[in-house]
């Protein structure tokens, strides 16, 4: 459902959720009454009727857009047509409390298609919630967006995770929905190009990503199986499990250090890419494959888990571009990914 103003979860509400019993039954049943979770917020205004034969376009995930002014900045230089956002908050005290995404389009002259990917019932991670003095938000949105300087026509979403592992208490971090996708679709010279904004699940093994894949493709061969197509965002393609990852932090590291290219070449750990290959979709071109996307402390292992996938498009000009404020901080986890496409 598209509207102009998410459905808003009463404070009241979330604290009842938070308090009461955390298990994947009770997710079901709030996830079920919770109407923002099915709804699309449609706002901003495109700046431009039609772009011509080639787009530029910008995947990122933002890291709960609290840095909106210097992403702002960034984006303003790079001219986008069209950006793919991941982790962008709405009414988080974490973030201000504001819309942040409005902030963004609007300073772009996009319109934008936003959708919520959790209901949180906290501050966030501990160290939001130390930082915000478990300060309460406002509405408590978290999700994905797709901006456009041009209209953004036939808005969709597909939620790619229903099984609340993010409410159970061992997460530490209470939330109320799952991993998902938005897209909708532009003009690209004659034609309408399906573009989607991706978030794949880091608490799953590679099994599960590409399951959630397999889901998004389902669901965009449904949504229009003739248009050309280009998926960006955050894969997480993290090569392994979390538990893999992080109850044995030395052997995980001895794991890296004996086959240093695996979180940058991540195809033959992730067989979510075999999943694309098999349905016709394509990363060479479209990717700088030998760089990182991860901003983690100096001496951390980074990896390659923000993507760019096309299907009956011609990809040029991929770039990652370093996410920093001024004082040479990081605005964001995540470095920006750009390419351009055009009509084969």
């Amino acid at each position: 459902m598209l509207v102009k103003q998410l459905a808003h979860v009463p404070i009241t509400d979330r604290q009842a959720m938070r308090e009461g019993p955390r298990d994947s039954a009770t997710h079901l049943r709030h996830a079920a009454a919770i109407p923002a979770l099915g709804q699309i917020e449609i706002g901003g205004k495109a700046s431009r009727a039609n772009v011509g034969e080639a787009l530029k376009v910008v995947a990122w995930n933002v890291e709960r857009l609290r840095h909106v002014d210097a992403i702002a900045r960034t984006l303003a230089g790079l001219a986008p047509e069209i950006v793919l956002l991941s982790e962008v908050d709405k009414g988080m005290a974490r973030s201000g409390n504001g819309h942040p995404l409005s902030v963004l389009a609007d300073r772009l002259g996009h319109a934008f298609a936003y959708g919520v990917e959790f209901v949180e019932l906290a501050g966030g991670n501990e160290a939001e919630r130390m930082a915000t003095g478990e300060a309460a938000n406002a509405e408590g949105f978290h999700g994905n967006a797709v901006t456009s300087g041009m209209p953004l026509l036939r808005p969709f979403l597909v939620r790619l995770d229903a099984a609340g592992g993010w409410f159970r208490p061992e997460r530490g971090q209470p939330r109320i929905g799952g991993r998902m996708a938005i897209g909708g679709q532009a003009r690209i010279g004659d034609r309408r190009m399906t573009v989607v904004s991706v978030h794949l699940e880091n608490r799953t093994d590679p099994a599960g990503r590409a399951a959630q894949t397999r889901k998004l493709l389902d669901a965009i061969d449904n949504y229009d199986a003739q248009a050309p197509v280009l998926l960006g965002g955050d894969f997480n393609t993290l090569t392994a499990s979390h538990e893999e990852r992080h109850d044995d932090p030395r052997a995980w590291m001895a794991r890296v250090m004996a086959e240093p290219d695996r979180l940058i070449h991540a195809e033959r750990h992730e067989p979510l890419f075999a999943a694309l290959a098999e349905r016709g979709y394509d990363w060479q071109a479209a990717n700088n494959l030998d760089l990182p996307t991860q901003r983690r402390p100096a001496g951390t292992p980074v990896g390659r888990i923000d993507w760019f996938f096309t299907r009956g498009l011609a990809a040029s000009a991929p770039a990652v571009l370093p996410a920093v404020l001024p004082d040479g901080s990081p605005s964001s986890d995540h470095d920006a990914l750009t390419v351009t496409v055009r009509l084969k």
